[in-house]
């Protein structure tokens, strides 16, 4: 995604050389809002962008205002009501403990979409750093940055969280994000890296060092524009994938724990009543797996929205 397009303007939307414009100049800066005003446009007339994005809005809701989507307390439970099935005034029915399962499922999505958040948001902020700084500086700081990679490359994803949880014995939305980020920023840290090599010999960032631009405007003004779209996509799939990690941890009893709703505990807690009331099962692994794919789907698009080569 880091190569320059026939028309002048690097991915990002940095100009090159072949342009006839200084960096900076007006020409250049039409031609970057060019490319995000194209892609714009192609995400909006994109109707699985849109659905998955409408998705993603009602699930951050949820989220964000629980009480806008239910005013039942997912605490005020009643054994007597123990697994009886969804009706019309409870869509979800009531879980094992005779609470009402609609409002567990709503606040269940607040932990999910919180420590997929802070571990993304991780990522891309130290993951990009260390990987421009390997990039640009070459020689021992990219020695150094990739061998660290390296290591945290070489540990399995999924042991390594459970190890590394094991060892803390605290599992919140801090730890659990901290987990996931320790064991997923190095694969950020490589794309940056790899569009900033590409990048960073090319005509317009020398003319920029000629005028005498410093290494940090080289790098966060001229580089680090070619390295967005990459990073953006990545961000966006990861997302679905920290959802899906919280989950998998919290099932494995390893995440997060009652009384904290979540959708891994809702699936945990009722695993062994799949065949006598399978709904359960499927409405939490639904908001789930309706997370995840919405995630993706968005990652997927806005990866052909930002590629000139795929138009």
């Amino acid at each position: 995604m880091s190569d320059a397009t026939s028309g002048g303007t690097a991915v990002g939307g940095t100009p090159v050389s072949g342009g006839g414009q200084a960096p900076g100049s007006k020409g250049g800066k039409e031609r970057n809002a060019s490319l995000w005003a194209d892609a714009r446009r192609q995400l909006v007339r994109d109707r699985v962008f849109m659905l998955a994005l409408l998705y993603i809005f009602v699930v951050g809701s949820m989220a964000a205002f629980p009480k806008l989507w239910t005013s039942q307390d997912p605490r005020a439970c009643t054994t007597d009501l123990s697994r009886v099935p969804p009706s019309w005034d409870h869509p979800f029915g009531f879980d094992r403990l005779g609470c009402d399962y609609y409002s567990h499922a709503i606040f269940g999505a607040r932990p999910s979409m919180v420590i997929a958040i802070m571990a993304t948001g991780a990522i891309v902020i130290l993951g990009g750093l260390m990987g421009l700084l390997a990039g640009y500086y070459g020689g021992w700081v990219d020695a150094l940055i990739s061998r660290l990679m390296d290591i945290f490359f070489s540990l399995p994803f999924l042991l390594g969280a459970i190890v590394f949880l094991t060892v803390i014995k605290k599992q919140n939305e801090w730890t659990i994000a901290a987990v996931l980020f320790l064991l997923s920023w190095p694969t950020i840290a490589r794309i940056i890296r790899g569009s900033v090599i590409s990048s960073k010999d090319l005509d317009y960032v020398q003319a920029a060092r000629a005028v005498g631009a410093g290494n940090g405007r080289l790098m966060f003004r001229h580089i680090l524009p070619n390295a967005i779209a990459p990073m953006l996509v990545y961000a966006t799939i990861v997302l679905g994938a920290f959802v899906a990690a919280e989950a998998t941890l919290t099932f494995l009893g390893i995440g997060l724990q009652p009384p904290t709703q979540s959708w891994g505990i809702m699936i945990s807690a009722h695993q062994n009543y799949f065949l006598e009331d399978p709904w359960l099962l499927l409405f939490p692994c639904g908001l789930l797996v309706g997370t995840v794919l919405s995630f993706i789907l968005m990652g997927d698009a806005l990866r052909d929205a930002l590629d000139p080569k795929l138009r």
